[in-house]
């Protein structure tokens, strides 16, 4: 296990109730013959994260009896309805103590983003002050890495559905850009057309 393996922790936000997609958790859409979080999970797996702590919420049960998250610290979120931002407020919550000193932190709903992408971002940690974050013809995306200096200002500032949108435009200088537009597609699954993107 490398140092980055043991410090850097995959977070992955998968509570989403697919308001638009006429309420079908997008944890459960399926992708290549498996539930979505399955194939979430695998990519932070394949990009090097050995801890992996996933936050459920819409249909959180239905979730744990269909999906396979063996090795996986599940989080439930009870305020999931009230927006991405109390998710990731739960998960860095969860990972107080573990020893991790930043997190990997990518969303559930964004299947064409891949291993390559995440492992590029996570090649970038440095230490715990690492502020890292895919991007795309040079435009900010996911996955973001948050070192753990970061983890406390992130979660002040996570409302709604805007997550660590805030924190992120406050400290644009900090940032380091790793661009992953040649291996990666980062559509959203948020309404019914973009179901198209799912395998």
């Amino acid at each position: 296990m490398t140092r980055t393996e043991d410090e850097v922790a995959g977070l992955l936000l998968a509570a989403g109730g697919g308001r638009r997609l006429g309420g079908r958790p997008k944890a459960l859409l399926t992708h290549r013959g498996r539930p979505l979080v399955e194939h979430a999970v695998g990519v932070l797996r394949a990009a090097g994260c050995t801890r992996i702590h996933v936050v459920l919420g819409a249909a959180a049960d239905a979730v744990r009896e269909t999906a396979r998250l063996d090795g996986c610290v599940v989080v439930e979120n009870p305020e999931w309805e009230h927006g991405m931002g109390t998710s990731l407020r739960a998960g860095l919550g969860s990972l107080a103590g573990t020893g991790a000193r930043a997190a990997l932190v990518s969303l559930v709903d964004q299947p064409g983003i891949g291993a390559r992408a995440a492992g590029r971002v996570l090649a970038a940690y440095r230490d715990q002050e690492s502020l890292v974050s895919a991007a795309y013809d040079g435009v900010r995306g996911h996955p973001v890495l948050f070192g753990a200096a970061h983890w406390a200002g992130v979660a002040a500032s996570a409302t709604g559905d805007r997550g660590a949108r805030a924190y992120l435009a406050a400290h644009r200088e900090a940032i380091t850009l790793v661009e992953c537009g040649d291996v990666a597609r980062p559509h959203d699954i948020d309404t019914p057309e973009d179901l198209a993107h799912l395998e």
